[in-house]
């Protein structure tokens, strides 16, 4: 059976995108169907509309994503039809060399559903970082549904498919923010404000928040930030050292992706600190740093895939804490938008107006 439903596409470079008739396929052998309840409106679907991530198009967009399952394929037992999923883009394979070695974080073969989502006229659609999600319904690899509580408002539980647990993760993973740590976010936007609240999770004494965009920090003040500085008006190496006796911060993360706010974060640490890259460049960025001061100041750079997150670890823990009152996952839904309200949402994002545009069912 093939499933007639809305989507929203990039057809083409650069172009607006447009909401048409996708045709979903049953689930085959390790696929799911999942019924699509909510979505979050993410850079990277812009980068992909923008031709940033490859030129596969047309492309299927939307992937951080909650939703129900409608069917599962053959072969299937981690999840089961009725079941709440988080969508997670890196579903692990359980037997490469880093899975192997107890480290499925990394994994090396995650994997996607097989049969492809068309178009009416038979087009082959590439979705998503494998999900697609700016649809009624979509099919994914079952390993990429990771069940978490039902009570979880779907447009809050989806963003841990893709930004708000890269943020997180960044602090509470890679960087190992522990009690009493003195932390530095340099950026933010989605990921971020979540790096800020993750660092607030792990029991950080002194969170500083650094922006250009004076309603960004405000956001990362009621995420947990006990500091905010504006590059804009303030040295930013110099404030964060001022803020941390001098030292600098134990850990910085760069949320921004660009050679000279990751600069910023390597002397803004304080002596055998970690800085975390987050942020993602773009291919011609190059980086330079004089190796004397790399090897002298010790520590530890680290770049963070999805935050280092293992899906069926931490989805369901960060939701409870979220039910809990302990984490503040719907500080992050500035709006909920229709199918057909994406375009606009990506202007929004653009203009840094919005935290998180989602898209609801």
């Amino acid at each position: 059976m093939t499933h007639r439903v809305r989507g929203v596409i990039a057809r083409s470079k650069g172009a607006p995108v447009e909401t048409t008739t996708v045709l979903v396929p049953d689930p085959g052998p390790g696929e799911a169907l999942v019924q699509v309840q909510a979505c979050g409106v993410c850079h990277t679907d812009l980068h992909y509309r923008e031709g940033g991530i490859n030129d596969e198009f047309p492309f299927l967009l939307g992937h951080e994503a909650a939703g129900v399952v409608e069917a599962v394929g053959p072969d299937v037992t981690g999840v089961a039809p009725g079941d709440f999923v988080v969508l997670n883009w890196r579903a692990v394979c359980g037997t490469c060399r880093a899975c192997k070695r107890g480290r499925p974080w990394y994994c090396f073969a995650t994997h996607n559903a097989a049969q492809p989502m068309t178009l009416e006229d038979g087009t082959r659609l590439s979705p998503a970082l494998g999900i697609g999600a700016f649809a009624e319904k979509t099919l994914v690899a079952a390993g990429q549904c990771t069940k978490v509580d039902p009570a979880a408002s779907p447009a809050v539980a989806g963003l841990l498919g893709c930004g708000v647990m890269a943020g997180l993760g960044a602090a509470l993973n890679t960087g190992n923010v522990g009690r009493g740590d003195s932390v530095a976010v340099i950026g933010c936007g989605g990921v971020g404000n979540a790096a800020v609240a993750g660092a607030r999770l792990a029991g950080a004494a002194k969170i500083i928040a650094v922006d250009l965009d004076d309603r960004k920090l405000r956001w990362a003040r009621q995420l947990g930030a006990t500091h905010t500085v504006n590059g804009r008006t303030e040295d930013v190496v110099k404030a964060i050292q001022e803020l941390t006796g001098g030292h600098g911060a134990d850990v910085v993360i760069e949320a921004v992706g660009r050679p000279e706010t990751y600069q910023q974060a390597f002397y803004a640490r304080d002596l055998a600190g970690t800085v975390v890259l987050v942020g993602v460049p773009t291919p011609e960025m190059k980086l330079e740093l004089p190796l004397l001061d790399v090897f002298g100041r010790g520590g530890a750079l680290k770049s963070s895939w999805y935050g280092d997150c293992l899906p069926e670890r931490d989805f369901p823990m960060l939701i409870d804490l979220y039910l809990q009152g302990r984490l503040d996952l719907g500080a992050f839904v500035s709006e909920t938008v229709p199918l057909d309200g994406v375009e606009e949402a990506f202007t929004r994002m653009e203009r840094g107006e919005v935290l998180r545009s989602v898209v609801t069912f």
